[in-house]
C-alpha cells in the first residue's frame, strides 16, 4: 500500500509542472483581431502594420476581422462577449472612449468587459483649410470664424466620430460658433474643404498629409501635447493660444475582461518588441503616427481618463445618438 501510494505521488508529482506549463502556453491557435471599422481605414491600416511583426514573434497568424458600424459598438460588443483565452482581441481607437457617451443602451460595458492590453500609437488631429481661403495662421482663422459666427463649417466623418469631436473641442476651447456638416469618409470631407464649400476639418496626420504636402490644403494647428514629427513646423494648438483644445487619435488592442493576467502581459509585452521594429517603426512614421509605449496599467489609466474627457465633451455639446 506505501507503494502504491509513493507511485501515485510520484505520477502527480510529474503531472503538475505539466499542467502548470500547459496554463502558461499562449497562444494555442491563429489569434482573431477584430476591427470596428472598415477596411482601408486608418484604424484598420495601423494594426496591419504591426500584425505581421506580431505574428511572427507569437508563432500563430493573425486573422484580421472587420467588423464595422453603430459606432464601432458591433465589433465591441463582439469582442466583449468573446471566450476570455486571449485568442480574440479588439484593435480601437478613441472612439472606444466616445461611444459609452454617445449610447446609452449598449449591449456591453466598454470600461468594464473589455481590458486595456497596449497603445499601437497616437496621432495629432490636424485643422486644414482651403488655401484659397487666405488663413495662414491659426489665429486670423478663429478671428475671422468670431467676425461671422454661424458662417463658419466644418466636416468630419460622422456624428460622435474622433474628427468631429476634436472639432468641437476646438469650438469650445475658442468659443466659436460654427456649423457641423458630416460626411462618410475621409476624402469627401478633406474634398469638401479643398473646394472651399467647407471652412475646415480635423483629421489624422497620416489622412490630411500628402494633401498638405501637395499644397491643395493649409495646416494651421495640430491638437496634441507636442508638434508632429511629420509636420515639424506646424504648431500645437496651445502654442497657438489654446489651453484646452487637445485631442489626438490613439489606437490600442483591448481583450475580453477576465482574460488571465499573463496573456494581457505577454500581449503586451510582445506588441512593444513588434513596434520597435525598424520596419514597423519607420511604415508607421510615414503614416504619422507616434510612439505610445505604456504598460497595460498605464494603458488602463489612460482609457479611464479619456472615458471623464469624452463624457464632459459630450455632455458640454448636447451630442446623444440614442
Amino acid at each position: 500500500m506505501k507503494q502504491t501510494c509513493l507511485v501515485i505521488l510520484a505520477a502527480f508529482g510529474a503531472i503538475l509542472p505539466a499542467m502548470a506549463s500547459g496554463a502558461q502556453v499562449w497562444p494555442m491557435k491563429p489569434l482573431r483581431a477584430v476591427v470596428p471599422a472598415g477596411a482601408g481605414s486608418t484604424v484598420d491600416i495601423v494594426p496591419r502594420v504591426v500584425f505581421e511583426q506580431l505574428s511572427a514573434q507569437l508563432g500563430q497568424n493573425i486573422v484580421v476581422e472587420n467588423r464595422p458600424g453603430a459606432g464601432t459598438t458591433i465589433g465591441s460588443t463582439l469582442v466583449a462577449k468573446a471566450i476570455p483565452d486571449g485568442h480574440t482581441f479588439l484593435v480601437n481607437s478613441s472612439a472606444h472612449t466616445i461611444t459609452p457617451a454617445l449610447y446609452h443602451n449598449l449591449a456591453y460595458d466598454a470600461a468594464r468587459d473589455l481590458t486595456p492590453v497596449v497603445p499601437l500609437g497616437i496621432t495629432p488631429q490636424v485643422l486644414v483649410t482651403s488655401p484659397a481661403k487666405g488663413y495662414r495662421t491659426l489665429e486670423s482663422f478663429i478671428a475671422a470664424s468670431k467676425a461671422r459666427p454661424g458662417a463658419f463649417n466644418f466636416s468630419s466623418v460622422g456624428l460622435g466620430t474622433s474628427t468631429h469631436m476634436a472639432a468641437e473641442r476646438f469650438r469650445v476651447s475658442a468659443n466659436l460658433s460654427v456649423v457641423h456638416v458630416p460626411f462618410k469618409g475621409g476624402g469627401e470631407a478633406m474634398s469638401e474643404v479643398m473646394a472651399g464649400r467647407v471652412e475646415f476639418f480635423f483629421g489624422p496626420v497620416g489622412l490630411v498629409l500628402p494633401n498638405v504636402r501637395d499644397g491643395k490644403l493649409i495646416a494651421l494647428a495640430v491638437n496634441s501635447a507636442k508638434r508632429s514629427s511629420a509636420l515639424p513646423d506646424v504648431p500645437t494648438m496651445r502654442e497657438a493660444g489654446l489651453s484646452d483644445a487637445e485631442y489626438p487619435f490613439w489606437f490600442g488592442l483591448f481583450l475580453p475582461a477576465q482574460t488571465p493576467r499573463h496573456i494581457v502581459d505577454r500581449l503586451n509585452r510582445e506588441t512593444l518588441t513588434a513596434l520597435q521594429a525598424p520596419k514597423v517603426r519607420d511604415r508607421l512614421a510615414t503614416l504619422g503616427i507616434e510612439p505610445m509605449a505604456m504598460t497595460p496599467q498605464e494603458f488602463g489609466t489612460y482609457v479611464e481618463q479619456e472615458f471623464r474627457v469624452n463624457a464632459t465633451l459630450v455632455k458640454t455639446i448636447g451630442l446623444k445618438l440614442d
